[in-house]
């Protein structure tokens, strides 16, 4: 995840702030990936009014946060190598090492209890299945013998997966258990868009990260190789995004959902040609230009489905 201040103010509030990622906007950010899937299957705002959405959103988040804040748990040896992420290990040495994992735990327990809760209501435990799969995804991502943020492009397929695809199943099957086609377009064009700026964020987290011994897109394949390949991975999500989009709503609307995630994409390609000139990502000018953008693109999914309704 991108860190998004150097110098944040001490205190366990926003050391709690920092460990679950909470700095603005990704909150805002957590509640589109969370809501995503309610909002394509409700067929209107009056649709998440529903106890099963309204238990599933909250289900979605505490194992994203829960997730998160064990990504920031165990990674207390690489931040402190990173001179703009050393905050992140400063908070959770405050609150304790010990302390954050039992709190990421806590977290993905209560949103596992309330995503059988959900199941129960409805008779669809594929919304359980779905939680188990964020939950394992996490774990997998974040924890040895495995430790998949480590090995390359698969940590960056599993991250997106955990934070996109399966929120998006859960909300979804929590109002309906089929998904159509277009829909599946859409939410495997977000998740590939997820999965680019996992590869593009690794770049300016090379040195970090070979220090720690973590096998980043970056470190394995170097930092050119890994900007070119978040490029081509940005491009296959506009795509299927794209197409999704359009074969429910038309081009317009299609145009309108990709826009931002397109300017983004320009933007990376515009960093990749800059790296081959010799200029080095920084995790901040990186940070300045994306978030904007992916905040814009995120809520614009969001809304769509709203809106059109």
């Amino acid at each position: 995840m991108p860190s998004l201040t150097a110098t944040p103010a001490p205190g366990l509030w926003r050391s709690l702030v920092v460990l679950h990622r909470l700095e603005h906007p990704l909150p805002i950010m957590y509640l589109c990936y969370a809501s995503w899937g309610a909002c394509y299957a409700a067929g209107g705002v009056r649709g998440l009014l529903h106890l099963p959405v309204q238990l599933a959103i909250p289900a979605n988040l505490l194992l994203l946060i829960g997730g998160l804040a064990l990504n920031n748990a165990v990674d207390i040896p690489t931040d402190r190598r990173h001179q703009e992420k050393s905050y992140i290990s400063a908070a959770v040495l405050r609150i304790g090492g010990r302390r954050a994992l039992l709190l990421a735990l806590a977290e993905t327990i209560t949103g596992l209890t309330l995503s059988i809760v959900v199941s129960t209501i409805t008779g669809r435990w594929v919304v359980t299945v779905s939680a188990l799969m964020i939950t394992l995804l996490h774990a997998l991502y974040n924890l040895r013998p495995a430790r998949l943020k480590g090995r390359g492009l698969l940590g960056s397929v599993a991250f997106g997966l955990a934070v996109v695809t399966a929120p998006s199943l859960l909300s979804h099957t929590a109002v309906s258990q089929s998904v159509p086609g277009w829909i599946l377009a859409v939410f495997a064009g977000a998740s590939v868009l997820a999965v680019g700026r996992t590869v593009w964020w690794s770049a300016p987290d090379r040195a970090a990260d070979l220090g720690s011994g973590d096998a980043t897109p970056a470190v394995r394949y170097g930092v050119t190789r890994t900007l070119a390949l978040s490029c081509v991975l940005l491009l296959a999500g506009l795509v299927l995004l794209g197409a999704g989009l359009w074969a429910h709503f038309g081009i317009v609307v299609a145009a309108a959902g990709t826009l931002a995630h397109g300017v983004f994409t320009g933007a990376a390609a515009l960093q990749l040609w800059r790296t081959t000139r010799g200029l080095a990502p920084s995790a901040s000018g990186m940070r300045r230009r994306a978030l904007p953008l992916v905040l814009a693109g995120e809520l614009t999914i969001t809304l769509i489905p709203l809106v059109a309704a």
